[in-house]
Order: structure tokens, then sequence, then C-alpha cells
């Protein structure tokens, strides 16, 4: 066994057994047919199923590596965007070399998306994919486990409690990173922090930093980090589906002091991350962390910087700031009507009336602060910016 195994993605000899053992999976089936047939999966379910499984087998045959299985799955992937954006831009990716391995450390607001997203710019640049961290959390059915490693993920395991099995999970985790980037010239892709940033304040947590130094402790933090590539990446989203969701959790959380999940509700974030509309979607890649830095705290800072500075600030973005409670006065916030042409700024008030009515009355604020929060953010770094 090696000593990966229990973490890694699967490689190309695995492949074909695991494809077969998901083609007769009857809950992968399941969730096919509703996906491609939401009408008809329930009644006909048992007569749709094996010719989803039929014809996925004849197109999949032959498939032998996770690279053919990944240019398979592209024209869905393609299709997915088209169907759910109003289209994808992505700046910065002209820097990314071939031939070179990065971490890509992101802002986090949606659970599959986020990474497909950095695999779609990626990609279409004409270079490998990142392998994806993907905590375990969200792997409760074995399917999922399947198709999640098929395409480059790896797992973290988040689940465990005990002190002493979480140490030697990171430990794993960051030999497993150090090793893909240093050895296997094989690229990255991580969140800047456990969980999605539901309230739309994107912030790298220092433990994940922390955690790429664990299994080089015999060198300095500022050398190990120069070593890794480190690309902050900016994901921007001009509506996001689960934002209602969220709104509802926030609102809970504040109301009661804790959350709790109803079984099923990762794999409805997940449905509704992947179809919901998103209206336009833009990634930027920042340049490579080459800056010396002491320690995690003022690496954080400057990833952060990077990360807010990166962020596409859409029409609904200066709505949403316009009746936050929240506004940073000694900010000069302008206007939409002062950035967006006329005809643009009436489609997003249009929507944002649409979203502000769908919510309950008492979400509001946190609906409202998800949208906010990143032109607060962003007009903080800039004022910044001008007084050093």
């Amino acid at each position: 066994m090696g000593a990966f195994d229990a973490i890694r993605p699967y490689d190309d000899a695995e492949v074909p057994a695991v494809l077969a053992r998901l083609l007769s999976d009857p809950a992968f089936l399941d969730i096919l047919t509703h996906f491609r047939f939401p009408r008809l999966a329930g009644a006909f379910g048992w007569l749709l199923k094996p010719l989803i499984a039929r014809r996925l087998r004849k197109e999949f045959a032959g498939v032998s590596s996770v690279a053919t299985l990944q240019d398979k799955v592209e024209y869905y992937v393609d299709r997915t965007i088209d169907r759910a954006t109003d289209g994808v831009t992505y700046t910065g990716v002209e820097q990314l070399k071939a031939g070179s391995a990065y971490l890509f450390l992101a802002n986090h607001r949606d659970i599959v998306m986020d990474p497909a997203f950095v695999n779609y710019a990626v990609y279409h640049a004409g270079l490998p994919t990142p392998r994806i961290a993907i905590g375990d959390n969200l792997l409760q059915k074995p399917f999922v486990s399947d198709m999640m490693r098929l395409n480059k993920s790896f797992i973290v395991h988040r689940s465990i409690s005990g002190r002493r099995e979480k140490l030697a999970a990171y430990q794993l985790l960051s030999a497993y990173i150090n090793h893909s980037i240093r050895d296997d010239g094989t690229s990255i892709w991580i969140a800047q922090a456990e969980g999605r940033a539901k309230d739309g304040d994107d912030r790298t947590d220092s433990a994940i930093l922390k955690m790429f130094h664990m299994s080089r402790k015999d060198e300095a933090f500022g050398a190990v980090i120069q070593s890794l590539n480190l690309i902050p990446v900016s994901i921007s989203y001009e509506y996001d589906p689960c934002d209602q969701a969220k709104a509802r959790e926030l609102y809970i959380r504040a109301s009661t002091g804790s959350y709790s999940k109803v079984p099923g509700e990762d794999d409805n974030s997940i449905a509704l991350g992947i179809t919901g509309y998103k209206g336009r979607v833009h990634i930027n890649f920042a340049p490579p962390v080459t800056e010396y830095h002491e320690d995690t705290k003022q690496l954080a800072q400057a990833i952060d910087r990077q990360i807010l500075a990166g962020y596409r600030l859409f029409p609904v973005h200066y709505l949403a700031y316009a009746m936050w409670d929240q506004q940073d006065t000694a900010l000069a916030v302008p206007t939409a009507d002062k950035l967006f042409p006329t005809d643009e700024l009436a489609r997003a008030q249009e929507e944002w009336q649409r979203r502000l009515e769908a919510c309950p009355v008492e979400h509001r604020p946190y609906l409202v602060q998800q949208y906010a929060m990143p032109v607060r953010n962003q007009y903080q770094v800039k004022r910044q910016a001008e007084v050093a």
C-alpha cells in the first residue's frame, strides 16, 4: 500500500474498474436519471436507468486513463456551464506555464463549481488540470467518492475528532500536497478556508497555510511556501444559486447560536450549485507568491489582498451595498449607475428585486450581506494600497 492511498485520486490503472462500478451503482444511476429526466424519473425510473447505464457504458468504453475520462466529461461540463451561466471569463491564466505545477488557493463559495471553474480555465488554456481537495464530509455515498476521485480529487479528512488523529491526517495531507507539486509535477486546488464563505467574506485560514509547512518542519516556512508556486485565485459569481439557503443558515445561526444540517442538505447544495443560474462568472489568477513571508498571519494577509482585489464586482454587488446597514463610510464606493450601462443595470435591478422578494423578510439582511461584503472588502484593499 502506498503512503497516500487513503487520500489520493485514482490512477490510470484503476479507471476501468471504478467506471464499471459506478455504472452499476443504483444510487448513481438514480441521480443521473433525476438530473436528465426530472419529470419522468419518478414514474419511469425503472425503465430509464438501464437505458442510461447502457448508453454510458457505450460512451465510456475504452476509457482507460484519467486524462481521456476528463476529455469525455468536459463536453458535459461545458454544456452545464452554458446552461447555468451567462458566460465565463478569466484573467491571469496566460501566466501559467506548461511543465510547472501550482498550488491554487481559492476563495470558496460553491462546493463543486469552484474547482470546476478553475479546471475549466486551466483545461481550456491547454494545461493539465489540478488535483482537487475535497472534504470527506461530502463523500458519504460510495458513488460520490468514486466519482470525485476519478476526477483527480483527493480527500481531506475533516470528520476526524481526536487531536492526535487530526494531526496525523494533516501531516499526511501536507506531505501529499508537497509531493504532488514537487515530485509529481501536478498542480493542486484547495479552498482558502474550510467551508464556504456564506456571508461573502473571503478570508484565508492561517491553519491551511500552516498545514502546507507541516511535512517540511525542518525548512523555513517562507522557503516552503516559495517552493509551492502558490497562486491566489478569485472566483466571482454574479448570482449565487444557493444564496437563499445561505441566508437562511446565517439567520438561524444568529438567532439560535447554532445550525444543524439535515440529511441530504449537502447533496441539495451540490445539485443546486451545479444547475442553478449564476449569471456571469469570472476567475482571476493572481501572480504566484514569490515574496518571502515569515509566518502564516503575514502570508494570509497578502493572499487576502490578492483574492479580494481580484474579485469581479457586478452590478448586483453595488445594489446590495447601497442598501447594506454595515457600509464603511470612509470608503469612496460609487453607486451602480456610475459604473454600469443603463440596460445592464436595469437587468440587474430586476433580478435583485426578484431575489429579495423570494427571501423571507427576516433572512434578507443576510442575503444583502452576501452580495455587499465583497464591495466593502475590495474598496478597503484599494484604500490600503493608496495609503501605503
